[in-house]
This record gives C-alpha cells, sequence and structure tokens, in this order.
C-alpha cells in the first residue's frame, strides 16, 4: 500500500504509528487499524515489551492529526486463523447449545485481516498530542519494510479487536 495524501501518523522516540481508519457508513463505531514501527530493524521485541509495561498504552499512543507523508509504504499482508471453540464454550459452562437431540453441535472461529492497495478512507478527528510526540512538521516517511505490530481498534469503546505482527514484510503472497 502506498499513497501520497496526508496519513494519520504520529514519531515517537524509538517508534511511529499510523492509524489507517476505516470507512463506517452509517455505523457510530469507528474502527482503525494502527501499525507501530519500530526505527530498529529489530526493535520489534523491545516494543512488545513497552506495550506489555505501560497501561493504556494503545491510547496513549493513537495519531490524531494528520500530516504530509514522504515515503509512504506498507507491504500487502493477509492473515487468517481459525479454531473450534466448542470444548471452550463448554468448560466455562456453556452447554445450552451443545444440548441438541439433533446431536452433536461444533463452533468454529475464524478472524482474516487483509492489507491491500484498495486503500482506506480517513476519518475525521480531534487534535490531542502526546507530550512525548514529535511536533513534526515536515514530511514523515512511513516506511514499513522490517517487522512490525498491528493493531485493529475501535475507538469510540477502545476495544482491540485483533492484534498481530508482520514478522518478514519482504515476503509477497
Amino acid at each position: 500500500m502506498t499513497s501520497k495524501e496526508d496519513q494519520f501518523v504520529t514519531e515517537y522516540d524509538d517508534f511511529k504509528v499510523v492509524g489507517l481508519p476505516y470507512s463506517q457508513g452509517q455505523d457510530k463505531r469507528q474502527f482503525t487499524m494502527y501499525i507501530f514501527l519500530p526505527d530498529a530493524k529489530d526493535g520489534l521485541q523491545s516494543l512488545l515489551q513497552k506495550i506489555d509495561y505501560t497501561p493504556e498504552f494503545f491510547e496513549r499512543h493513537i495519531p490524531r492529526e494528520m500530516v504530509e507523508v514522504g515515503q509512504f509504504l506498507i507491504p500487502k499482508f493477509n492473515i487468517s486463523f481459525g479454531f473450534e471453540v466448542s470444548d471452550m464454550l463448554k468448560e466455562f459452562g456453556l452447554v445450552l447449545p451443545f444440548n441438541s437431540t439433533d446431536g452433536p453441535i461444533s463452533i468454529h472461529q475464524k478472524s482474516f485481516v487483509e492489507v491491500n492497495e484498495e486503500g482506506i478512507e480517513a476519518a475525521p478527528a480531534t487534535l490531542m498530542m502526546d507530550s512525548s510526540a514529535r511536533m513534526a512538521r515536515d514530511k514523515v516517511d512511513f516506511v514499513a519494510n522490517h517487522p512490525f505490530l498491528f493493531v485493529i481498534r475501535e475507538d469510540v469503546s477502545g476495544v482491540v479487536l485483533f492484534m498481530g505482527k508482520v514478522i518478514d514484510p519482504s515476503v509477497v503472497e
């Protein structure tokens, strides 16, 4: 994914964050994919530790202002994951859907995330800068050519729906 358009990007001391809002239509919820890119090519583990040890990390590191970008490159990727959840639900005490006279019922969960050249529409945002964020007015480069973290979050509630990492962005499917 490349772009010459302004993007929601914020630079911090050792990483950058870009926010890619999803089109929302009539829905009041606001979904955004955030990509956390360490400055160091081997900095993902350090960034993950910072997230583990910092309360409200995501809320404090959300880009809230569109800035002019220079180089902007996010590799295409897709990730899917699926599993059978019936046994897990039974362990939590949910038995009703599994006591069917028609036979056993199984429930499967599948998640899919894809980033491609289609692009994402931007949504308006309120300006609120973290004191540790750099007030950059120059063009900001965001080139995800080394390991990074992505998070899909519903911004009204702050709920994180998906989180994953891309270890080798040079692999193209």
